[in-house]
């Protein structure tokens, strides 16, 4: 019985769970099991809360705690995975950091209290680098996280805990962030899906970058009709968040169930040369991309001029952590790891008029994406630059013989997505010759979630790589180069 409820989609089990053919309590257990098993091999979920769980799940059998029920993206006691960052009341929540390893909030997130309302269940807390920063899962508190797929490899990040959770069906939906691609990396990386949404979509409650559409908060899957069930559950005004706004009128599962239209889609693997992208990669990703053109899409190599947006995101990225960061860096410098410490302080370098110039070319970065969707209605990119490489390392340094000179130089076709503000999905298209995953970016017009969704749906029934899942964790070594 554990092993059929894990391998459910989180849509089967909300259906069931209606049905009261099954209990929450059923899934927690299920889970429980799960994560005993497969923990010990990839440190996906540090911190458990399954008593807590459990009472939220009595109450809910009681009928109580069901004033959302009915409401889009009601998920009726499934439970789910929250990201280290967001905070959940009365369980330990640390941010990845050592300032903060004895943390308990007493409060939860906006989205946390949101998606317990629609009737998800908190069953675990999922590993993230320290204050999510970087492209590798690992910090001081709870260690590295490690991919399913070959746990002598990284599983991406900042969402690395909950991109392996759910490859290896320890939850059935995982929240997250991404800044410069935190969502849709370790999607990629551990063959699952995950979306970007457009800044205000989804509520980002407590930040004090507020005014900021940099980062955001998101959902991962297993699924992409999954990943609209979670962003239903998820979108929504809130009065903490002052970029919100309201759910549009028809639910994301109803727009992802709709028949595809004939897309006309464009691709690119590198920009034009823009960014570097590893070979293998590349050529996956224009073979699959095809796939398209059994559906009567129209496929056309585009993209549009991407200018200076490595510069132009380091510049913006550095002020958000001034914003985030600067009190703890003269209080607590001894304790944040070298790449918060460098990010900060180059943002407290930079001058007035080096920010005044990103803002300008962001605007004109906009334009440009706006100005490409009038021709096409998604871009199609690599998800990644590279599959998931070696652990142990902090980041890659190299990719295609270009040298990276700082550890987010390597997530250049996530982060320039994150300047435009346009949504993002990544889903899974194969794998390299080492059984590393490989996957795709769909971008859509600025809040067109539903767009980015339904394409993204399109392909994954074209390619049924979803059905993989959950695996269980595999040992492997890391592959050459």
């Amino acid at each position: 019985m554990t092993s059929e409820l894990v391998r459910l989609t989180a849509t089967d089990a909300v259906a069931l769970l209606k049905r009261r053919e099954i209990s929450p309590l059923d899934l927690i257990d299920a889970a429980a099991a799960r994560i005993a098993a497969v923990e010990p091999h990839v440190n996906a979920l540090p911190t458990l809360c399954l008593d807590r769980a459990r009472d939220h799940a009595k109450r809910l059998m009681a009928n109580h705690d069901r004033a959302a029920e009915g409401e889009r993206g009601w998920l009726a006691g499934l439970p789910v995975a929250i990201k280290d960052l967001a905070d959940v009341a009365g369980v330990r929540t640390t941010y990845g950091s050592p300032i903060f390893k004895d943390h308990v909030p007493a409060t939860s997130h906006p989205l946390v209290e949101r998606i317990e309302r629609k009737g998800g269940i908190v069953i675990a807390k999922s590993n993230t680098p320290e204050f999510g920063a970087g492209g590798n899962t690992f910090n001081e508190v709870f260690g590295r996280t490690l991919n399913p797929w070959n746990t002598s490899l990284t599983c991406g990040g900042s969402t690395g805990g909950g991109a392996v959770a759910l490859a290896t069906g320890e939850a059935w939906l995982a929240h997250g962030s991404d800044h410069g691609g935190s969502l849709r990396g370790p999607a990629t990386l551990c063959s699952v899906v995950g979306l970007r949404p457009s800044p205000g979509r989804v509520t980002r409650g407590t930040s004090n970058n507020l005014f900021s559409p940099l980062s955001v908060q998101g959902p991962m899957a297993r699924t992409v009709p999954d990943l609209a069930l979670a962003l239903d559950t998820m979108a929504g005004p809130c009065p903490l968040d002052p970029l919100t706004f309201d759910a549009p009128v028809q639910s994301f599962q109803d727009a992802v169930a709709q028949s595809p239209a004939r897309w006309r889609i464009a691709f690119t693997t590198t920009f034009g040369g823009a960014l570097p992208v590893d070979r293998e990669t590349r050529e996956i990703c224009a073979r699959e991309v095809r796939r398209f053109e059994e559906a009567g899409c129209i496929v056309e190599e585009a993209f549009p001029t991407l200018g200076p947006v490595d510069e132009i995101f380091l510049a913006l990225r550095s002020q958000h952590f001034v914003v985030e960061r600067e009190l703890q860096l003269g209080t607590h410098r001894d304790q944040l790891k070298p790449d918060i410490i460098w990010n900060t302080e180059r943002g407290l370098q930079q001058t007035p008029s080096r920010l005044a110039w990103a803002e300008r070319e962001r605007a004109a970065l906009y334009r440009r994406f706006a100005a490409f969707f009038q021709t096409y209605d998604v871009l199609v990119t690599p998800g990644a630059a590279t599959p998931a490489w070696d652990v142990s390392l902090r980041a890659r340094d190299v990719i295609d013989g270009v040298k990276l000179h700082n550890y987010i130089a390597g997530s250049g076709l996530t982060s320039a997505i994150t300047l435009t503000s346009c949504p993002a999905v990544s889903v899974p298209c194969g794998f390299d010759q080492f059984g590393r995953p490989v996957g795709l970016q769909i971008v859509a017009p600025a809040r067109g979630e539903a767009r980015a969704l339904q394409v993204a749906a399109l392909f994954e029934r074209m390619t049924g790589l979803d059905r993989l899942l959950p695996i269980d964790p595999r040992p492997g070594i890391v592959p050459p180069g």
